[in-house]
């Protein structure tokens, strides 16, 4: 969808207003249209992870929100704003499948003010906040709701762990296996002890080191939900293009017997630079790759670009500008800035990042050249920047640019299946050829 188009006076008198009943009628007040501020557009981004409900308007309003149980409903009261067909629309926003809201519509609930109720499916921790005008939005009104068991991604992780496990394929002796065993899943009792992490053994021909587990890569495809990224000339999202290399770069990782994927999103939704970082942390990755299409004032820029993170400055202007544009995706997506992970901000300060940064550019190196076999390369080396996303202080991470999406040949290609499949093809290969020259040690006890 487009980007437009998507794009008390007593507790118990607030709780007689249960259901329907919570609306009162829908009819505006004559002659108040013109003063008071309007929405301008309803968006709702559905996700395992959280669903997103914006409103877009051209003023400041004022709001208040509160939870009804049985059935578990959130309330928000909006004063001082016009009712009209887009806050009419709002009920047929929310897809059947969509899994923490089943209904949400809008009346007029009082002179001056309008309700949204919003029918959930199960526990939220709802979280509901203003963001101000940027870039081509106006204001807009927040409202998330987090289910109370979210989606926990080293569980889903271990679910849908790998039962054969071969030799790595790159002419050495290099070999991983799974760190857990089938009785050892969620939800299955065990009288095993947690299980520690892998033993670094000897192969015995060789006496090179094996190392008897699986290897995990985060993938992050750029952008979504509010934020859609770069716009090509022909209308491609960067975000949907990210998603699609993604999914492409994950079933083929997934298809080597030693490794395995996890993807930041799954869907149209945005997830915070923070999040996507202790996302890749939380399963204890290997290696993260952000995949991104880049974008430039002239058309004819193009070629693939691999930037990794930088503790003294950026390596040129182009990069700096670069990290500048990737690192406001937290204005325009949208982040709670009354919501922070201080865990992780202490985290990511504490550490030193020095070591990882150098196995990050040792790993660029390899995807710049096998990207480099499939595309021109805008530069021939790789690019050093302070990407929010790249902060992992023990995870080499990668950004990618795949190619321009404001160049229109880029942008065709980007669309292309085929072209797609050879920018999975040119990473993974790029992947296994770090993991050829740099084996990853043991993990930490996973219990």
């Amino acid at each position: 969808m487009s980007r437009r188009a998507h794009p008390s006076h007593g507790r118990r008198q607030l709780l007689k207003y249960a259901g329907a009943s919570l609306l009162v009628s829908v009819t505006p007040l004559a002659g108040a249209a013109a003063k008071l501020p309007s929405v301008l557009a309803v968006r709702v981004w559905p996700a395992a992870d959280y669903t997103r409900v914006t409103l877009e308007h051209d003023a400041p309003l004022k709001f208040t929100h509160f939870t009804v149980e049985n059935p578990d409903r959130l309330v928000v009261d909006i004063e001082g704003v016009e009712f009209n067909s887009v806050l009419d629309s709002l009920a047929r926003k929310v897809a059947t499948d969509d899994p923490n809201i089943k209904l949400l519509r809008a009346g007029r609930f009082k002179p001056g003010v309008v309700r949204l109720v919003m029918e959930l499916k199960g526990k939220v921790n709802p979280q509901v906040f203003t963001l101000a005008p940027v870039g081509e939005y106006g204001h807009r009104l927040v409202l998330d709701v987090y289910p109370v068991n979210p989606p926990d991604p080293m569980m889903a992780l271990l679910e849908g762990r790998k039962e054969a496990v071969e030799p790595f394929k790159g002419g050495q002796d290099f070999q991983v296996a799974d760190e857990a065993r089938p009785d050892d899943m969620a939800g299955r009792k065990s009288d095993k002890p947690p299980v520690e992490a892998p033993e670094v053994q000897t192969a015995k021909k060789s006496g090179k080191p094996v190392v008897d587990r699986l290897v995990t890569i985060m993938l992050d495809p750029g952008h979504g939900g509010e934020d859609p990224g770069a716009i090509g000339r022909a209308g491609t999202y960067e975000k949907n293009v990210t998603l699609e290399v993604a999914r492409r770069l994950k079933a083929r990782i997934d298809a080597e017997p030693n490794m395995r994927a996890v993807l930041t999103r799954d869907s149209d939704f945005f997830v915070p630079l923070q999040m996507r970082v202790q996302k890749a942390r939380r399963v204890r990755a290997d290696l993260f790759l952000s995949i991104h299409a880049d974008a430039w004032i002239k058309p004819d820029a193009r070629g693939s670009s691999v930037f990794v993170l930088s503790e003294k400055g950026a390596s040129s202007t182009q990069a700096r500008l670069l990290a500048q544009k990737e690192n406001d995706a937290d204005l325009i997506g949208g982040v709670n800035l009354g919501s922070k992970d201080l865990f992780l901000a202490r985290t990511l300060l504490d550490l030193s990042q020095t070591a990882t940064i150098n196995d990050s550019l040792k790993l660029g190196k390899y995807l710049l050249g096998e990207l480099g076999s499939i595309n021109t390369l805008h530069k021939a080396h790789v690019e050093q920047a302070g990407f929010a996303v790249l902060k992992a202080p023990d995870i080499p991470s990668a950004l990618i640019e795949t190619a321009f999406i404001s160049n229109p040949e880029e942008e065709a290609r980007l669309n292309d299946d085929a072209y797609q499949e050879k920018l999975a093809g040119a990473m993974v290969r790029g992947i296994r050829q770090y993991f050829i020259k740099h084996p990853p040690g043991p993990k930490a006890k996973l219990t």
